[in-house]
């Protein structure tokens, strides 16, 4: 019998990175094949179908990928949710916390409208806490986030918890146990 591929076979784990004892999904992968790259493009946009949004914004970084490749199958405008200090204009500011002290995220101020309707990507969703402060970003601009999707998840960091419990709609492309 024929296996037909799915995303989660083209991502690689990589054992003990960027510490011991953690198994690294590697988007990069599926990236590099073009069939695979299509193919989670198409299944992240595919639950949006007929769905009218505005705008596409990817976290930093990899975010940048995805997001760039749905706005521009859509031809609507992208919008980078960066680290701080990365953003040359006039930014807001959103802090969360990360396993061992705080980070924060930025967004420029100018790059939403009040109304607008945001669908927020990612490779990756583990605690939820950077999708988590890009949702507070954009809907401190006024703007909606219709959904929030993703090609990974790791269920047993709670991240889709969380942000379900904010009432989002999450998609995700695959799972992986464990961190």
């Amino acid at each position: 019998m024929l296996h037909t591929p799915e995303v989660k076979d083209y991502i690689r784990t990589i054992p003990d990175f960027p510490h011991e004892g953690i198994m690294f999904r590697d988007v990069t992968t599926l990236f590099l094949d073009p069939r695979g790259f299509r193919m989670a493009i198409d299944q992240m946009l595919s639950p949006y179908a007929g769905q009218r949004f505005d705008k596409v914004a990817g976290l930093e970084a990899r975010g940048f990928i995805l997001g760039g490749a749905i706005a521009h199958q859509l031809s609507m405008g992208f919008v980078p949710i960066r680290k701080q200090g990365k953003l040359p204009g006039k930014t807001i500011q959103q802090s969360y916390t990360l396993e061992y002290g705080e980070a924060t995220m930025e967004l420029h101020d100018d790059s939403l409208q009040p109304g607008e309707k945001v669908l927020l990507v990612d490779d990756l969703l583990a605690t939820g806490g950077t999708a988590e402060a890009g949702i507070k970003l954009i809907e401190q601009l006024g703007a909606e986030v219709i959904g929030a999707s993703f090609i990974i998840d790791l269920p047993d960091l709670g991240g889709r918890k969380k942000l379900e419990a904010l009432g989002m709609d999450v998609r995700v492309l695959c799972e992986f146990e464990g961190d």
